[in-house]
Formats: C-alpha cells, structure tokens, sequence
C-alpha cells in the first residue's frame, strides 16, 4: 500500500521545487522553536535525494539544512539577547530557560568556560544539548557575532551527521519509502534516548 502510494508521488524536478524550501522552512522553524524533529527532516529528504538522478541533490539537501538551521540559531540567539538586556524578559528567553535543567546548564556554563564555543559544536550533535548551551551563551554576554562564528561548524556538522543517517537508511532498502521510514525510526531513537535513560536514573535514585 506505502509502496503503491509513493509511486504516484510527483516527478523529480516537483519534488525538489517543493522540497528544498520546504526543507528550509522546516528547519529554520524548528531551530527557531525547539520542537520540530529537524533531524528526521534531514534525514528523510537525504533518503528522497539518495534515490533521485540529480548529482548534487545531496549537496543541496546539506545546504539547505545547515543554512537553515544556522538562521534558526542566530534569530534565536538574538531574540535571547533581547531578552537578557529587557528587565522583564522575554517569551523567548523563558522559553529557552524553560527547556534547560539547572544541571545541565550548569555543566554547559562549564564547558563554555573551558573550551570556548568550540562546545557549540558538540552541543548541536548531542540531542537536547542545544538549548542549554545558547543559554549559557546568552547568561554569559556572548557577542552575537562570537556565537555565529561558533554556531557555523556546529550546524554543518549537525547536517552532515542526520544526512549520513539518511544515507545509510537509505542504502539499506531498495524502496525510498522503506529507507525513510529507517531513518526516521533511527533519528528518533537517538534523540530519544538520552532523555528515557535520565528519566530511569532519576527514578532509580528516587
């Protein structure tokens, strides 16, 4: 049934008309507001590209997601920095204060202090590491220019990371629709993860 819908899906030069800047928009928006899975989004349209003609399909894929994803940051970034300056905060700075645990902004305050925004980059692969870092940024006045500077190899390594797991879900299956699915039931494991295990921890502690 998947396979027979997928095979009515629209030519290649409509898939990537509509596909690329709805990549971006996606991506932009989920770094802008943490809850979109924007890995699953690269990872799934780096599966669709595998299977195209076009030779630079993935390169494209890549740039769309880094440049978007930096965007989302920098926004973010800035919109945070509103936020620390105003006395009364703002939406987006509680917002962002809201989805980093004291712990774990501790530990980001630390490496910061340690390596520099060299952390930036870690921050971006490790699933939920993202926030806490920016606010640690954000607490600790980092210019926004700093913070791009940083930001820059953090989100290409981000998309080349979730686009290499397309990639392998992709090759794994002779059906776009099969890889797809692969990859996105991997992507979400990984960032899954890490959040069920400090759940246990914590209740094993408790």
């Amino acid at each position: 049934m998947i396979g027979e819908v997928l095979g009515q899906l629209p030519t290649e030069s409509t898939q990537q008309a509509v596909g690329y800047p709805s990549l971006f928009l996606l991506v932009a928006l989920g770094s802008l507001v943490p809850v979109v899975p924007t890995g699953a989004l690269v990872s799934t349209a780096a599966v669709v590209t595998l299977h195209q003609t076009s030779p630079f399909a993935l390169l494209f894929v890549f740039a769309v997601a880094s440049g978007a994803a930096f965007l989302g940051d920098i926004c973010l970034y800035w919109l945070g920095q509103r936020g620390v300056r105003s006395r009364n905060g703002s939406k987006w700075l509680e917002a962002i204060t809201s989805r980093a645990a004291p712990e774990r902004l501790a530990q980001a305050q630390q490496k910061l202090d340690e390596h520099g925004t060299v952390v930036l980059v870690l921050s971006r692969l490790v699933p939920a590491g993202r926030i806490p870092v920016m606010l640690a940024c954000l607490l600790g006045r980092l210019p926004l220019r700093q913070f791009a500077r940083g930001d820059v190899p953090a989100c290409l390594a981000w998309a080349a990371t979730y686009q290499l797991i397309g990639i392998l879900g992709g090759s794994l299956f002779d059906e776009p629709w099969e890889g797809v699915l692969a990859a996105v039931v991997l992507t979400l494991l990984i960032s899954g993860t890490p959040a069920l295990w400090r759940r246990l921890r914590a209740r094993m502690a408790g």
